[in-house]
């Protein structure tokens, strides 16, 4: 007897054979029955698995339960064994408690003027109007303000909860709470009230009956009230121009010159394909691509299409080529022997990058200088995003995708919506619903409201490689079978950030100087991530830093360089075409139009 077999062996019958070792009962060979049962089972594991996720990501809203809960479950841990916070918190609960007792003491006497407990942050205006200081209204929201800030308290710095724990516990816990906000509720909003009493309910009807064109809409997939508007190709997306080249996933607009003579590079648009292309050509007022133009520069737009279940294969590889390198091959038949002005914004900033510093390593040169809007290379600060970014999150949304072939507009907003519930959810509920106040649309809101969908593969690849890897900065981002570097690009770089920007943070996007070896232009604005890009000369109220970096010098952290930036007033946009002048040739006859398929805006920019 072998040792293996005495350490199997029964004590009472000998050596226990297994079944793979018993005569006709070989569950390893090729053919047999019982492999034929074993595969199909092995194969209808994660199919099973899969659809059951996809099942519940209509009802959570594409939120993985198993994200949400493993955050908890790590943060109540390691509360249940920290008593030293327990009792802070129970301290703080006393404190606040009196400090309440106190304030609706002297809050109840008539003309009694008293010091709030709790001042509300910056940018939260729910309880900004002069009615919620008049009692009961100021003690139910000092109330609340004040639970929000116990728990705030109780969700952060407790030992040894991981940092993307306590961020997801903090964040889902103020998302409960602000459900929950007086400001949200008849009865204690006190402006509600008083409109309500003004209008003899008029304001609820009016409230009643918006909620039901809003579900009438969102059921029949129509846009929201008040978007028919604004049109692309009508109040929109308007600049006159030519599809000069079409492939099965992008448009090539060319936009008709309106000077005599223009600067011979031509600028290339790769905008996002999250998003229609057109918010960079809105209005005509505060149209970029007409700004260009009026400025001599020949200007080609990619208009992405919406890919629907049929393209569920569709990758990041394929946003590469039929995306920025056809355009480029088209852009360079219309204007041959011109270097390009590449701009890119958010991910179309980011395959950007990709495209240029693959094309670099392989010794091609098509680039006179590349612009970022509100673009990011490296993932590691992503900023809020990254809550709904992990590896179960991600494998939620995996199965989703899977199931659909796609990432839907709804599901993708939400996140975004989320991050800026207050403004974004709540404050729309109540003005919309209880005050009874007309829709609110504008063109950038209906642009915000006309998204595109993302192919599972690529959003897949784009999420992994990216967000969860940052393979890109870490030299791990494969191009043709090689890793790429996006330290290849020499060419100047252009690199706009924005204050309030939630979906790619200033400091997130400033850290192409850690990257880039090259001379670098880094300009911070005023505005979000779409306010701040669409910032056109005149616009009232906005202000930018600007400096550049050369590519030999030191380099300087964030902080630093937001305190020593030179500030000015305006649009930065009159900055960036002085500095796309000092990189291009003196002005020529404009190119001839390419082979016109169709007026612009296109066909994709109109699909739904």
């Amino acid at each position: 007897m072998t040792a293996k077999e005495a350490k199997n062996a029964d004590p009472r019958t000998g050596p226990i054979k297994s079944m793979a070792a018993r005569p006709g009962n070989d569950t390893s060979a090729p053919g047999s029955p019982a492999c034929a049962a074993e595969d199909q089972t092995s194969a209808a594991v994660p199919v099973l698995d899969r659809a059951v996720k996809a099942q519940m990501a209509k009802v959570t809203g594409g939120l993985s339960p198993a994200a949400l809960a493993g955050a908890y479950l790590d943060w109540a841990t390691h509360l249940a064994v920290s008593p030293g916070k327990q009792v802070q918190l129970w301290e703080k609960a006393i404190r606040k408690g009196l400090r309440l007792s106190g304030f609706a003491a002297k809050a109840a006497v008539p003309g009694q003027t008293c010091e709030p407990c709790i001042e509300p942050l910056p940018q939260d205006r729910r309880f900004a109007d002069a009615s919620w200081q008049t009692w009961p209204y100021n003690l139910i929201h000092q109330s609340f303000l004040l639970n929000q800030q116990w728990w705030h308290n109780a969700t952060t710095g407790v030992r040894g909860v991981t940092k993307p724990h306590e961020n997801v516990v903090e964040f889902a816990t103020r998302q409960m709470l602000d459900v929950f906000s007086p400001s949200n509720f008849l009865l204690t909003n006190p402006q509600v009230l008083a409109r309500t009493r003004e209008e003899a309910g008029a304001n609820l009807v009016r409230g009643f009956q918006a909620w039901l064109d809003d579900l009438r809409r969102q059921q029949g997939g129509m846009p929201p009230a008040g978007a028919e508007e604004f049109r692309p190709g009508h109040e929109l997306a308007a600049t006159p121009g030519k599809v000069v080249y079409r492939n099965h996933l992008i448009e090539l607009i060319q936009y008709t010159p309106t000077t005599d003579k223009v600067r011979p590079e031509p600028v290339l648009f790769i905008p996002a394909w999250i998003m229609k292309y057109y918010i960079l050509d809105l209005s005509p007022h505060n149209s970029m691509v007409k700004f260009l133009i009026a400025q001599g520069y020949t200007v080609f737009m990619v208009s992405w299409r919406n890919p629907g279940a049929e393209d569920r294969d569709l990758g990041m590889d394929d946003y590469r080529k039929m995306g920025v390198l056809d355009a480029i091959d088209a852009v360079r038949s219309i204007t041959p022997d011109r270097k390009i002005h590449g701009v890119g914004y958010c991910l179309g900033g980011t395959l950007l990058s990709i495209a240029a510093a693959a094309l670099e390593r392989d010794g091609q040169h098509p680039f006179a200088s590349l612009t970022f809007f509100a673009s990011q290379i490296d993932f590691t600060e992503p900023g809020e995003l990254q809550l709904f970014i992990n590896e179960s999150q991600v494998t939620f949304l995996e199965d989703m995708m899977w199931d659909q072939g796609y990432l839907d507009t709804t599901q993708m907003s939400g996140a975004f919506q989320m991050i800026r519930s207050v403004d974004l959810i709540w404050s729309r509920m109540v003005h919309r619903y209880l005050m009874g106040d007309p829709p609110v649309m504008f063109d950038l809101m209906a642009w915000n409201a006309d998204g595109t969908r993302m192919p599972f593969r690529m959003h897949s690849e784009y999420l992994r490689k990216l967000y969860l890897n940052n393979d890109l900065t870490e030299g791990r981002f494969v191009v043709d079978g090689r890793p790429i570097s996006v330290s290849d690009i020499r060419v100047p770089v252009f690199s706009v950030g924005t204050v309030k920007d939630h979906v790619a943070p200033w400091r997130s996007v400033y850290k192409m100087h850690l990257y880039l070896d090259t001379e670098l232009t880094f300009v911070l604005t005023t505005g979000g991530h779409n306010t701040g890009i669409v910032s056109e000369p005149g616009h009232a109220g906005r202000s930018y830093q600007i400096a550049t970096a050369k590519h030999d010098d030191r380099y300087v952290d964030p902080e630093t360089w937001q305190a020593s930036a030179p500030r000015k007033d305006g649009s930065w946009w009159l900055d960036w075409v002085a500095w796309l002048d000092a990189r291009s040739g003196a002005p020529v006859p404009p190119p001839p139009m390419g082979p016109a398929l169709a007026d612009a805006p296109g066909i994709y920019v109109l699909q739904k």
